[in-house]
């Protein structure tokens, strides 16, 4: 099968993955918060940056490669963490992490995903990020980083933007629970996507792994929360210090989306930038991600990091023409997953690429670091 003929855009993959999807799981990857306001910012916002084109430039061949943290990329995107890959599609985790490594791009792991670090360190590529939501318990944040640094995790990125859980009415509407439970409404859905089921059937009920093994900490919580509360802290600044303290390798804080964060965070021994609304999942009153990212990169000689919003290879150029480094996505991933199975993440860094290069052929840009010229 000709996958670019079929699926030559990653809408094409959205439309269908929610066909093969159950629609409470569905609800889960695809909502916002709120009226999902936010998330239709990062799209306008996105849409408003435009080039200019250029004519008589001659023929080349563009150059897609780029560097990060001092590590070479063949192209300059990744695989953000998704938490509860493995309930969106059976495996997830274990086909991303196989795909970033067979291409050679970043995989950032969940702390919240269906597998352990240990589940998936045979699948992990050099670039393995590991995603952390910050335990209340400093123990369990000690254990926990251990083992993603023994599993093979080189990169540590602590996310921000979740103080307080969002309430993610969408979701809730969709009757997803934690952890999952499949009531009769959700079962009639799961029937009617077999091969989700099938796959199910082989992994298992999906739930965060990687918390077992803190279950004793559970009576630290009312009964109504279940384990995953564990993971409910609003980190502070001395939070980032003693975890600066206890990571050795390069650390990523992700959720900026002020200057005088980004300012600071370098001052305090931060690798790199992260800019992220976390895709209108956490705050409907927020600006368009985009917006940040000039007054962010102006604030800080750090590499940045950007995501949110992104739906082609015309919006990873976007991004990395008003300043970014680097350009993350997560939803994309899983509706490549939910459209083609284990072959489809490859086939939408392929289509990524061939959009990218494409677009810059228009511009007579042969390097990234070319695209800022070309901004209107």
């Amino acid at each position: 099968m000709d996958l670019h003929s079929k699926y030559p855009g990653i809408a094409d993959l959205r439309r269908a993955a929610r066909k093969r999807i159950p629609h409470f799981v569905w609800e889960y990857l695809d909502s916002a918060t709120g009226d999902e306001m936010t998330a239709k910012r990062n799209r306008t916002a996105l849409d408003e940056i435009l080039f200019k084109a250029s004519i008589l430039h001659g023929e080349f061949a563009p150059d897609l490669t780029t560097t990060l943290l001092g590590r070479g990329f063949p192209l300059p995107f990744g695989i953000a963490p998704v938490g509860m890959s493995g309930l969106i599609w059976p495996g997830a985790e274990r086909m991303l992490a196989d795909t970033a490594k067979d291409i050679g791009i970043p995989y950032a792991m969940s702390t919240v995903a269906t597998q352990t670090p240990e589940d998936i360190a045979p699948h992990l590529g050099e670039h393995a990020w590991f995603q952390m939501y910050p335990p209340r318990d400093e123990a369990i944040r000690d254990d926990m980083i251990s083992r993603a640094k023994a599993a093979g995790f080189s990169t540590l990125v602590l996310t921000v933007d979740v103080p307080v859980a969002s309430r993610r009415e969408r979701q809730t509407r969709g009757g997803l629970t934690q952890p999952p439970q499949l009531t009769p409404r959700l079962a009639m859905q799961v029937a009617n996507c077999p091969i989700w089921l099938n796959g199910i059937r082989q992994t298992g009920m999906p739930r965060m792994k990687t918390l077992d093994k803190y279950s004793d900490f559970k009576g630290q919580l009312p009964s109504t929360e279940h384990i995953g509360y564990l993971l409910r802290t609003s980190p502070d600044w001395d939070y980032l210090k003693r975890l600066r303290e206890a990571w050795d390798g390069p650390l990523i804080v992700k959720g900026v989306t002020q200057a005088d964060d980004a300012a600071r965070l370098q001052d305090e021994g931060v690798d790199a930038i992260w800019i992220s609304n976390h895709a209108g999942r956490q705050f409907d009153g927020a600006q368009g991600a985009i917006t940040a990212l000039p007054h962010v990169r102006a604030a800080t000689t750090l590499p940045v990091i950007f995501d949110s919003g992104i739906e082609s290879g015309l919006d990873i150029i976007r991004a990395l023409a008003l300043g970014a480094d680097f350009v993350m996505l997560g939803r994309a991933w899983h509706y490549a997953l939910g459209a083609v199975g284990k072959h489809g993440p490859a086939h939408l860094a392929d289509m990524l690429r061939k959009d990218m290069e494409a677009n810059m052929g228009q511009l007579g840009t042969k390097t990234l670091q070319d695209l800022p010229h070309r901004l209107l």
